[in-house]
């Protein structure tokens, strides 16, 4: 196996060995730390250990039996939910508008809407904090989700921008030139044809939402705190091991929802075959 052909070049598999085990060495560096907080979420230590001397489920349980826990995890998924429908709408139709539009203005439109994940965000951090100062926003939902918004919107474009790069837009034009305005022709053929792209937006912006700490850590408080906020917190003051079982759950959420959206493309991938 090992002498055959790697690539058209018959670089053997052999030949690429050194490649592989870098690959192996950069995939171990990233995923290594997650796992191990894995066996560190079942210790029966008060504090974090890695190896656990004893097992048990007693953090699990602290974290789904207490009233701070659970409602800084109701704020995080709310915010993130109202996060994703807005970041979604505005993302999708600032990547419509940009693939439309030509010229200099497109470029200067497409780097100005990237710019939250160019500026670090202690700096989108700060300035949200003044600015909603002004209109009584911090320690809000709304605050969050306005702030969220801005970070997630360029996850989305860049989603949707790639599936439509892919797309023929002279199905789009001979809607409209049967009747369909712009928007219904958008509606009803650009849109069901790259679905795809637009839910994997809505991963990227829910995530991004959900994992946000720096700007809930500024605009956020008392009944608003978020789950990740808390963690920070509990780090900081406590340092025991519920961070490290709320931390499993969510890889393991993040391991089902890439899990889900790899079947889903690949069904709407065998659907276009067949097609």
């Amino acid at each position: 196996m090992l002498r055959s052909p790697a690539t058209a070049t018959q670089i053997t598999h052999r030949d690429r060995l050194w490649l592989y085990g870098l690959v192996g060495l950069v995939m171990a560096f990233l995923i290594v730390p997650c796992i191990i907080v894995i066996p560190m979420s079942f210790s029966d230590s008060q504090y974090l250990e890695f190896p656990p001397r004893s097992w048990s489920t007693r953090w699990y349980e602290a974290y789904f039996f207490s009233p701070e826990w659970r409602d800084a995890t109701l704020v995080s998924v709310k915010v993130a939910v109202l996060t994703t429908g807005l970041a979604t709408m505005f993302g999708t139709l600032a990547a419509y508008g940009l693939f439309l539009m030509k010229g200099r203005f497109a470029a200067t439109a497409r780097a100005l809407l990237m710019l939250p994940m160019l500026v670090p965000i202690i700096f989108i951090a700060i300035g949200a904090f003044l600015v909603f100062a002004r209109f009584d926003l911090n320690n809000t939902v709304t605050g969050l989700v306005l702030a969220h918004t801005t970070l997630a919107i360029p996850f989305v474009m860049i989603a949707v921008g790639n599936g439509l790069k892919t797309f023929d837009m002279n199905q789009e034009r001979v809607a409209q030139t049967l009747g369909a305005s712009r928007a219904r022709a958008f509606l009803t053929v650009t849109l069901p044809q790259i679905k795809i792209s637009v839910f994997t937006g809505m991963l990227f912006a829910f995530i991004t939402s959900f994992d946000e700490v720096v700007i809930a850590i500024f605009i956020a408080t008392g009944s608003t705190t978020t789950l990740t906020k808390r963690m920070f917190a509990n780090i900081r003051d406590q340092v025991d091991p519920t961070v490290a079982a709320i931390s499993s759950l969510l890889v393991g959420l993040s391991i089902l929802i890439l899990i889900a959206t790899q079947l889903l493309q690949a069904r709407t991938a065998r659907r276009e075959e067949v097609g």
